[in-house]
């Protein structure tokens, strides 16, 4: 049995908007899964719907066997970190860590002593004395991770917890987050729109579109075999390449192109749409497909190499010595081992 499930979990707002959509999810204990998507795909509500602050308009939730669908978030043990800290500005550090169990009426020895482990873990025993003001938005968003793990409850709940910091700060705490969870096991729920984000946090990453899971596998089977289209283009830094064409007796043909590209595996006849991530491209003088640079551009130890012909647009990456100048033709060829293919017409892979 899973130790969480939802179960054709529906939110309708009363406006008639279809937020989620019949979303079916077995999480196991102690797994770290990421709800990655969009703005507006649903992530969100489906994270307030378990931790009770959304009600669901259809659909079950399941916590360690037990039905909590109808459960105020008090009685669902679980510890919520949000995006803007919610912090009380009046409380010191120390404080507000000890709010959750104060509240439910842990002695005061007991919680001084929780905090402190919790502190030390955190680094945050030098700012216990301090007032949120004086914190940086790092130290902050610690605090407030400190909050939710400070009672140990079952199953914590991170809704877009580092949106407002720089990319150093979210590095950063990304690998203390990951540090913690694994440390203490705890069954774990975080919602984001950052991939980078994703790919190091999750054991499985939960992709979903217009209030529905489009996939739900580990972070590399998301990025290297994506299940539609639409997780072939959002997932990755940048995207997939995409090119519209047909199979035709084991070859690819692309729309507009007077070439062809052998396929690795055998595919009925039928029009196709043909993926590759930017790293399966290269420039290669015998490579099948011909275009002219578009764009160039520096991106540390490879360079950006848009590329672009009557099939369409692609991107390569190429050694940050190898320089093409802007106009100049070349030719494009593909790894074979790194082509997906999806129905034109579904999406779908045809993996």
């Amino acid at each position: 049995m899973s130790f969480l499930a939802l179960e054709k979990l529906e939110k309708r707002w009363p406006d008639g908007t279809h937020a989620v959509r019949g979303v079916d999810l077995a999480i196991s204990e102690g797994e770290l899964v990421v709800l990655l998507g969009p703005s507006g795909c649903g992530k969100t509500t489906t994270l307030r719907m378990v931790a009770g602050l959304e009600m669901p308009s259809a659909g079950r939730v399941r916590l360690g066997g037990a039905d909590v669908t109808a459960l105020p978030p008090s009685q669902r043990d679980v510890g919520f970190v949000f995006q803007f800290y919610a912090l009380y500005p009046h409380m010191t550090v120390a404080e507000n860590i000890a709010f959750p169990l104060e509240c439910a009426g842990v002695a005061r020895p007991e919680r001084d002593a929780a905090v402190q482990r919790v502190a030390e873990r955190l680094d945050l025993v030098a700012l216990l004395g301090r007032r949120p003001r004086a914190l940086s938005g790092g130290d902050q968003q610690r605090v407030g991770l400190a909050r939710a793990m400070v009672r140990k409850p079952r199953l914590w709940l991170m809704d877009e917890p580092l949106g407002s910091l720089d990319a150093a700060r979210r590095a950063e705490m990304c690998e203390l987050i990951r540090v913690q969870q694994l440390a203490d096991r705890v069954t774990t729920i975080y919602v984001t729109h950052d991939q980078e984000e994703a790919m190091r946090l999750a054991d499985r990453i939960v992709v979903m579109s217009q209030g529905e899971i489009v996939q739900a596998a580990p972070p590399r089977e998301v990025y290297d075999r994506p299940a539609t289209l639409f997780v072939a283009k959002f997932v990755g830094s940048p995207g997939m390449n995409l090119i519209e064409g047909d199979v035709r007796a084991g070859r690819f043909v692309p729309a507009g192109a007077h070439a062809s590209i052998a396929l690795p595996n055998a595919v009925a006849d039928g029009r196709v749409v043909l993926g590759a991530r930017p790293e399966h491209l290269r420039l290669d003088p015998a490579g099948a497909l011909r275009g002219r640079v578009a764009l160039e551009a520096h991106a540390g130890p490879w360079r950006h190499v848009h590329v672009e012909g009557p099939w369409g647009r692609a991107l390569a990456l190429t050694s940050a010595h190898e320089t093409h100048a802007t106009g100049a033709e070349v030719r494009v060829a593909f790894d074979p081992a790194g082509i997906r293919l999806f129905d034109a017409a579904s999406g779908r892979s045809l993996a």
